[in-house]
């Protein structure tokens, strides 16, 4: 069963910087699609950016021109360097597969996530 643990989230001024990491176990991340999602109050999980097990990326608008999403796959870790924040970037990140993984008989797997706070 893989585990996800992200880190890097905080509380930021808009137009400051974070970066995340999602740390796996095991060594699964280099043949698998992985992507960073976020969830705001209210709101459904959205797809932030998604990495390919060969390093092509894809962003949504929203973090297009803003977001670099990155893995080393030596270390089994996907990154997500956020840049300009905004306020409207608040929300708990995850990163998991693209599809996530499924627990069976549980549903979609999640990790606890980060919190990102953009606010002055």
């Amino acid at each position: 069963q893989v585990q996800l643990v992200e880190s890097g989230g905080g509380l930021v001024q808009p137009g400051g910087s974070l970066r995340l990491s999602c740390a796996a176990s095991g060594s699964i991340l280099s043949i698998v699609a992985m992507a960073w999602y976020r969830q705001a109050p209210g709101k459904q999980r959205e797809l932030v950016a998604r990495i390919s097990s060969g390093g092509f990326t894809i962003y949504a608008n929203s973090a297009k021109g803003r977001f670099t999403i990155s893995r080393d796959n030596a270390k089994n870790t996907v990154y997500l360097q956020m840049n300009s924040l905004k306020p409207e970037d608040t929300a708990v990140y995850y990163c998991n597969r693209v599809p996530p993984w499924v627990v069976p008989g549980t549903g979609d797997y999640w990790g606890q996530g980060t919190q990102v706070t953009v606010s002055s």
